[in-house]
């Protein structure tokens, strides 16, 4: 059994739903996990690492983070701290926030463009072949 742990670039639900079930396709996988906050998938199961990779990097970008056993040593956990409240963020900040997810957005969706064709009148090659 293998914990794999891989970094991906999922922006919305649509796309996250297809890398589950692109992933939980292969055999031996036993159990998915996606942190949409952090962009982790955790794969557990008997399998390779870089097929998984490989398989999602078809729809997304991926990089493995860390290979390792599936069961960890469960540590005690230090007494809980009341959580304070987040101070508001400035305008600005939320302003770039969503601008880098707008541009992970668009260049996840973005196509080639068009081919450049060149074309020739019969005016600049008045010896090139004309069937009329």
């Amino acid at each position: 059994m293998m914990k794999v742990v891989l970094k991906v670039e999922l922006y919305d639900d649509k796309i996250k739903k297809k890398a589950m079930k692109r992933v939980s396709g292969i055999s031996g996988v036993e159990s998915v996990s996606v942190d949409m906050k952090d962009q982790k998938m955790t794969v557990i199961g008997s399998v390779d690492s870089v097929k998984v990779a490989i398989k999602l990097k078809k729809l997304c970008h991926a990089d493995i983070l860390s290979v390792g056993p599936a069961k960890e040593e469960k540590k005690e956990e230090p007494k809980k701290e009341e959580k304070k409240p987040e101070a508001k963020k400035d305008p600005k900040e939320e302003y770039a926030e969503a601008l880098k997810v707008y541009e992970a957005y668009f260049n996840q969706i973005r196509q080639q463009p068009y081919p450049y064709y060149y074309y020739r009148t019969v005016e600049e090659n008045p010896t090139g072949c004309v069937i009329c």
